[in-house]
């Protein structure tokens, strides 16, 4: 071999090691990248949607702070009607997602069948019990990947009947009037609208409530014309217990310069005339429950029970136009009846 071929070889050779020393310090140098979260939550809808300014939008603001909070990947389905509840409880899980949940009553029976086909996915249901007594829905079915997020919402709403009852007596001349407008008669309604009516009567023997449904959680108008049947008769202060579509009945009760109350959702946003809101934590229910999944902590054939207790149940902002004497007289009464309740000396009702 020449010296001039010799001299060359060693140059590329040399060369060669150089570049391979810079890639070596490049990867020993550069940050690693930061993993991927790999566990999915998923939140399917029901059908009152995610922009209802209530229920299903509560529970979104779960997700979202499940995200940002635990860290992890979430994916929101809406279902725009009862059909999509299978396709899009399917889709959750073919992501993949580690726990899917139902947001409503309504999907129980499609819940139970794609909980069924797909038995290593975790599942939680809002507002409904998947043992106990109060459960309806899943007797004889196979719940072990299925969790119940329950609330006591005939507590709250025990004593917002008490409120509304008190606040009418007051400022009315008459029979004490107050009405309620639920939207699709289920039992998750029906809590709320039981309590609100045993404490209307606990409060004001004499009072009346007038109970009516619109059998929608969507149109507004529906809700609307409940709550003006409801004026018409009488009924000085207005209760939502129907979604988006409730906003109609607050609308009703706005127009005629009385009081509403809101649901879920502390509503005191829509303005002075809500008196206050029969607030349903449906977002640290989705929350703790994907928590819980996160950590090995999920209990499939189990309820989460929230009530007032615990502050899964609450009662939202007060009106400002509530003052003086009265909004003293009120508050009095209702801490009153909130440790009763709490203790276990008042049970309100669940059933209308």
């Amino acid at each position: 071999m020449s010296k001039k071929r010799f001299a060359a070889g060693i140059l590329a050779a040399l060369m060669a090691f150089t570049a391979l020393a810079v890639v070596l310090a490049g990867s020993v140098s550069a940050k690693p990248k930061a993993a991927k979260a790999t566990f999915r939550a998923a939140l399917v809808s029901d059908i009152g949607r995610f922009n209802d300014k209530s229920f299903n939008q509560s529970q979104l603001a779960g997700l979202t702070r499940a995200k940002k909070v635990l860290k992890i990947q979430v994916l929101p389905i809406q279902s725009n009607s009862s059909n999509e509840y299978i396709p899009n409880l399917t889709t959750a899980i073919r992501k993949p997602s580690n726990i899917v949940i139902a947001a409503g009553y309504l999907m129980a029976s499609d819940l139970v069948t794609v909980a069924a086909q797909f038995p290593k996915t975790h599942f939680a249901i809002t507002d409904d019990a998947v043992s106990g007594p109060a459960n309806l829905d899943f007797k004889g079915k196979d719940v072990h990947n299925i969790e119940g997020i329950t609330y006591a919402t005939q507590e709250n709403s025990y004593l917002i009947g008490c409120m509304a009852a008190m606040v009418t007596k007051s400022k009315y001349k008459g029979t004490p009037t107050i009405g309620v407008v639920g939207g699709i008669k289920i039992p998750p309604v029906d809590t709320f609208l039981a309590g609100y009516r045993a404490g209307a009567k606990k409060c004001v023997p004499s009072s009346v409530v007038k109970i009516g449904y619109s059998q929608d959680f969507v149109k507004q108008d529906l809700c609307k014309n409940v709550a003006e049947d409801e004026i018409a008769g009488g009924a000085k202060v207005v209760f939502a217990v129907a979604g988006l579509c409730g906003l109609g009945a607050l609308s009703a009760a706005k127009d005629h310069g009385l009081y509403g109350v809101g649901v879920d959702r502390d509503q005191s946003f829509l303005g002075p005339h809500i008196l206050t809101s029969a607030v349903k934590r449906v977002d640290t229910g989705v929350f703790n429950v994907i928590k819980a999944a996160k950590t090995g902590k999920f209990r499939g054939g189990t309820n989460i029970v929230f009530n007032l207790k615990n502050s899964g149940v609450a009662l939202g902002k007060l009106s400002p136009r509530l003052t003086g004497k009265l909004k003293t007289q009120v508050l009095a009464k209702v801490a009153t009846l909130r440790k009763q309740i709490i203790s276990g000396k008042i049970k309100p009702p669940t059933n209308v």
